[in-house]
């Protein structure tokens, strides 16, 4: 089914509205947002005069609501310039307009009579074959189906997006029951393709799966937080990134959420899944009827599990006791059996580690999951038939790393029967046939492609959709052909090879960049492209500083200025290799990351990344051809008749502040990638299978190795401004002394030096330059106070 879309309506602009039109505005969709006109004016509008009649006032609602999104944080947009794709109404004045649109989504209050309402409108306006969705995560399809034409009915389905929708990659797809089949393809693959998520078919069961399943597993710990005796920060030290979870664990998500949000999810289980085995899970303990009575609904009422108190002028944290439902300081949890996992660096590998613990720890996880093995295999095949849409439903909502049967396979799924059985949990019946079959895992891997458990075939099937990706925990057994205890290489095909960094943070040491050397000589004579490109939660947090402070420390500056050089030119192998050269940069791409980045043929970056050259912020200049390739940028960059020092100004004070871009998208503006190279993907998972497709475009397309450049330098025209803006910053109390001497480094390289008039100099000129000025700041004692302070709070330090 072809099918583009050029513009979209949403209907609702509340919190999720707004934040769903700014997500189509990401990817170059054009939004019409609509909402209510107000019933009244407010105190604003009576002063100046206006009636009901204006349409600044009858676009109140909407224009109040995407303005208030816009400047939340973290944003809703890639880049503030995409709002303009967006263009606001009411539902009186322009819900003709709906007639121009591709598709039209419902994200209006979660009630039965107002959705009926706001269907009844856009049929009258809708033309035929429009795709018609609702965001709603409770409200049977049925009802909000019911009176609608045969042609609505059709294209009609719920696309549940979780919030914020920028950032959480869950888009639950459930067709209505005479949606045809077609629209249903259509969304999950618009999800996957365009919008970049992880479209999840399920069923028209109350709470879809990812919060039937998520709203189970805090429920099962509201119960079992009692039972074992457990604090709140005890909690949220057991299920936060120790076992793959976000940062905020439980408690912390909750309060971010809203207690009332996860109450109403909670009551509408407890309320339409009477046969649920589970039912009484989903009744709210006492503490959390305490809790709403006294509105401690977490962030939006400023206190819930935890709040922050100021006493003597000082901030803290405090936790809520849910004996005495009484707030004390927080206190930091310690659990002996989390110790054990201190030097497992893969989640995956802790569970079994966990579930043997001899503490409260040991016996927390063994209850956990146990209930939670519990809960999953009865929802096959009530929710899904399959299963490993339970596991990409819990990832993509929730930021699990592993979904539970994941964990279960971890653990060993007899283990896990185990676990059950000790606490009298039944096992159902397909769970039993599937390991007296001989069937030990619900997942197995073959041919680089993973297989799951099929119900009800009994047998291994592949995942669909694997084909527009290349997963590398697939292939890395089979397709590795060198590693080292950093980095590992492995052949993709078609002649292209990967680099994929594996040290601690992914971090740049001597062994990662022996392992893009090796690459880059690689492709050079047996294959063919090199991509550096990895799967983990973030490409790169830049070079290893815990060696930089090391052998400044010990004053072994040859080490180092030998460190630095074979950082420098790894990077500019990058540019000048004999092969195509991509970086697929995600996430954090800090430092040295941005440093690759620069000097690669083409980067295909995710749009979730976050890229900047950040080392002021540890008292240093980029000292991996960072300073000198900003430089260049800022040469390149100007056109003929342009005030050329302009732009060199503005990518200094880049630099100098340590900018770091919250998007791919706002990287363009920074000067970190190029517009009509770099390419921006929106779907992480696709990001390495379209960079290897770029290669072999670039290679089909005559790829020839760069050559040697020449760069013009402005010297002391440059220097000036540059003197003269950082003696400013000093004398207003905006930047300290030492802040002065970093950035009068970073001048000087970018300058070219104390060059006399605008030279052309080569790139090896800037490098030694660049070099030399870092060496010199590594010798400063408040760089080194600014370094080891980074390394033990991961906090920059102004000295």
């Amino acid at each position: 089914m072809k099918r583009p879309i050029k513009k979209v309506a949403v209907i609702g602009s509340g919190i999720m509205g707004s934040g769903i039109a700014c997500h189509f505005a990401n990817i170059g969709v054009e939004v019409l947002l609509l909402d209510i006109v107000p019933f009244e004016l407010n105190d604003k509008e009576k002063a100046k005069g206006l009636t009901l009649k204006d349409k600044v006032v009858r676009n109140r609602m909407v224009n109040d609501s995407l303005t208030k999104s816009l400047k939340s944080k973290p944003s809703p947009i890639y880049n503030q310039k995409f709002a303009k794709r967006i263009s606001t109404g009411n539902l009186e004045d322009d819900i003709h307009k709906i007639k121009d649109v591709d598709w039209i989504m419902e994200v209006v209050v979660e009630r039965l009579d107002i959705k009926q309402q706001v269907f009844e409108k856009i049929e009258k306006h809708r033309k035929p074959g429009t795709l018609i969705t609702s965001n709603t995560s409770g409200i049977p399809i049925q009802f909000m189906n019911e009176g609608r034409s045969e042609d609505f009915q059709q294209h009609f389905a719920v696309t549940h997006f979780f919030n914020p929708p920028r950032y959480l990659k869950l888009f639950e797809v459930v067709p209505g029951p005479n949606c045809k089949q077609e629209v249903t393809d259509f969304l999950m693959n618009y999800g996957e393709k365009f919008l970049g998520k992880t479209s999840v078919l399920a069923k028209d069961t109350p709470a879809f799966i990812g919060n039937r399943i998520g709203i189970f597993g805090i429920m099962s710990l509201f119960h079992q937080v009692k039972e074992l005796g457990l604090t709140v920060e005890e909690v949220d030290k057991l299920t936060g990134p120790v076992i793959g979870r976000p940062k905020s664990a439980t408690f912390r998500t909750v309060d971010v959420v809203g207690l009332d949000t996860l109450v109403h999810v909670a009551n509408g289980i407890y309320k339409n899944c009477p046969e649920d085995e589970a039912h009484e899970l989903f009744k709210l303990p006492d503490f959390i009827d305490t809790m709403m009575e006294n509105k401690w609904l977490g962030s939006k009422t400023k206190q819930g599990f935890y709040k922050k108190v100021v006493e003597g002028g000082k901030k803290s944290i405090h936790s809520l006791n849910l004996d005495t439902l009484e707030y004390s300081p927080s206190k930091k949890a310690k659990f002996a059996t989390l110790e054990l996992t201190k030097s497992v660096d893969k989640v995956i590998d802790r569970f079994k580690i966990l579930v043997k613990g001899k503490d409260k720890a040991g016996e927390f996880y063994r209850k956990n999951f146990a209930a939670m093995f519990g809960y999953v295999q009865n929802r096959i095949p009530e929710i899904s038939d399959e299963l490993y849409r339970l596991d990409d439903a819990m990832k993509a909502g929730f930021g699990w790393q592993h979904g539970p049967f994941e964990i279960w396979d971890a653990i060993g799924v007899e283990k896990g029967i185990e676990l059950m059985q000790a606490e009298n949990i039944p096992v159902a019946s397909w769970v039993t046939e599937m390991v007296a079959a001989g069937n030990k895992k619900f997942y197995t891997v073959c041919d680089g492609a993973k297989y799951f458990y099929d119900v009800p075939s009994k047998e291994q099937v592949k995942i669909p959709g694997q084909d527009s990706f290349i997963i590398l925990d697939n292939i890395r057994e089979a397709k590795t052909i060198w590693s080292n205890s950093g980095a590992s290489i492995q052949h993709l095909g078609d002649g292209v090879l990967n680099v994929e960094f594996q040290s601690k943070m992914n971090t740049l040491g001597g062994e990662v960049l022996q392992a893009i050397n090796k690459g880059i000589d690689l492709a050079e004579t047996e294959y063919e492209a090199v991509i550096l490109g990895n799967q983990a939660e973030h490409f790169t947090v830049g070079a290893n500083l815990a060696m930089v402070f090391m052998m400044a420390v010990e004053q072994e500056y040859d080490e180092l200025n030998f460190s630095v050089k074979y950082f420098q030119d790894t990077v500019m192998r990058l540019r000048y290799s004999s092969c195509p050269t991509i970086v697929a940069p995600h996430g954090y791409t800090f430092g040295g990351g941005c440093e690759l980045s620069l000097h690669a043929d083409k980067v295909i970056a995710a749009a979730e990344t976050y890229i900047g050259l950040v080392e002021f912020g540890v008292g240093i200049i980029p000292g991996g051809a960072g300073s000198k390739e900003m430089a260049i940028r800022a040469s390149e960059g100007v056109l003929k008749d342009d005030v050329k020092l302009n732009k060199l100004r503005d990518y200094f004070i880049n630099v100098a502040m340590a900018k770091v871009a919250t998007s791919a998208h706002e990287a363009y503006d920074l000067g970190f990638f190029k517009k009509h190279k770099d390419l921006v993907v929106v779907n992480k998972d696709r990001q390495i299978a379209t960079a290897k497709r770029h290669a072999i475009q670039l290679l089909e397309d005559g790829y020839t190795q760069p050559a040697n450049k020449k760069v013009q330098v402005y010297g002391q025209q440059a220097l000036g401004m540059f003197l003269v803006g950082t003696d400013s910053l000093v004398n207003g109390k905006y930047a300290s002394e030492h802040d002065q001497k970093i950035a009068n480094k970073l001048g000087y390289v970018m300058a070219g030096g104390d060059l006399s008039e605008p030279t052309f100099v080569s790139e090896q000129y800037l490098l030694d330059l660049e070099r030399e000025a870092f060496m010199s700041l590594c010798a400063e004692r408040k760089t080194l106070e600014r370094i080891e302070h980074m390394l033990k709070t991961g906090k920059p330090l102004r000295n």
